[in-house]
């Protein structure tokens, strides 16, 4: 089936999402919620944000919500702090069968929802995620990349990966929508530490653990909120986990290499000069965390040191020094409120 396709969100993401469906055959129209930008997008067909892609001549652009009125998929790629009222947004003008699609990875501070919670709110309606290791600049290039198409309506999910499968881009379905999006989220803050430790010129030995005991923390909570253990192992898991930690596409690990070497958290996100997510997703996870009654240390380190000015040095020395103990914590990993490891 074809689609008359809506992208909310004109980032690289959104940009490069939208060459794929228009690729695949889908009639795609591209929103900002900036007029100015979405002018220069049809003017220019490239983003800024992501140099040397053309978008594809079929791709029209907008700054009017209304637009959603003619789509049968609506796809969500705004930053995670604009979901919301853009949910709010586009609820009134929804077909009734349309197929709404979060790409957004975060975790909204204060409520603490998840992504599709947040537009399912909004909305009244099922959402599916679609998640995996994922770079712009890589899709927008046509690299084969594969993602996970997660929704609790196994239908919606099968739709989803019809929509965006292709040569290039591999889709798998998922029913844990909840493990699918925790990783998304929290991978971020394990990139900006892996950053870090890039940026104090520690070794690789060092982010191989950063992004091991990571995993076993963002595991350890998405268990606690319903996912399933076996989720985080995956392409939306372990798979993402790895290529923010070790690609310069990575805006997450961008931001943490200029904190390690150095610069506060606000100097590093205007250095790199987009949304970098680890940043509110760290807040995010440090709050579930406690309300879960989860132990995770590396996430309380980094949200000190984005948030409290802590000095990455002493959040090194702190969690090397811990108490001694076992890797194998089975109780964990089943979300159970007991010591880490």
């Amino acid at each position: 089936m074809k689609h008359n396709v809506v992208v909310l969100g004109s980032g690289s993401w959104g940009t490069a999402l939208s060459n794929l469906l228009s690729d695949n055959g889908h009639k795609v129209t591209l929103w900002s919620f900036f007029p100015k930008e979405s002018e220069q997008l049809a003017q220019t067909r490239e983003n800024p944000f992501l140099p040397g892609v053309k978008l594809r001549d079929d791709i029209s652009f907008t700054s009017d919500i209304s637009a959603v009125s003619d789509a049968t998929l609506v796809l969500m790629v705004t930053p995670s702090f604009a979901v919301r009222d853009t949910a709010a947004l586009m609820a009134p003008y929804l077909q009734k069968d349309a197929i709404i699609v979060s790409a957004t990875k975060g975790i909204e501070s204060g409520s603490s929802l998840r992504m599709t919670q947040i537009i399912e709110q909004a909305t009244g309606r099922t959402v599916c995620a679609l998640s995996g290791p994922s770079h712009a600049e890589e899709v927008g290039r046509g690299i084969p990349t594969g993602c996970v198409a997660a929704c609790r309506d196994a239908e919606i999910a099968a739709a989803v990966q019809n929509a965006f499968m292709s040569e290039r881009f591999r889709v798998y379905t998922s029913c844990d929508a909840a493990g699918v999006e925790i990783g998304a989220a929290l991978k971020n803050v394990i990139a900006l530490c892996a950053g870090i430790s890039d940026g104090m010129g520690l070794g690789d030995n060092t982010k191989a653990l950063l992004m091991t005991r990571g995993l076993t923390e963002i595991a350890r909570l998405g268990v606690a909120l319903g996912g399933r253990r076996d989720t985080f192992a995956g392409l939306a898991g372990l798979g993402d986990l790895i290529v923010t930690c070790t690609s310069m596409h990575s805006r997450n690990r961008c931001a943490g290499i200029l904190i390690g070497q150095g610069k506060t958290a606000k100097e590093a996100m205007q250095e790199v000069g987009a949304v970098v997510e680890g940043y509110y997703a760290a807040q995010s996870a440090y709050e579930l965390s406690k309300k879960m009654g989860v132990e995770m240390p590396i996430t309380e380190k980094a949200y000190e040191i984005l948030y409290l000015d802590a000095d990455p040095k002493s959040a090194v020395h702190a969690l090397m020094c811990r108490d001694r103990c076992s890797e194998e914590n089975f109780g964990a990993w089943e979300g159970k409120a007991q010591p880490e490891e």
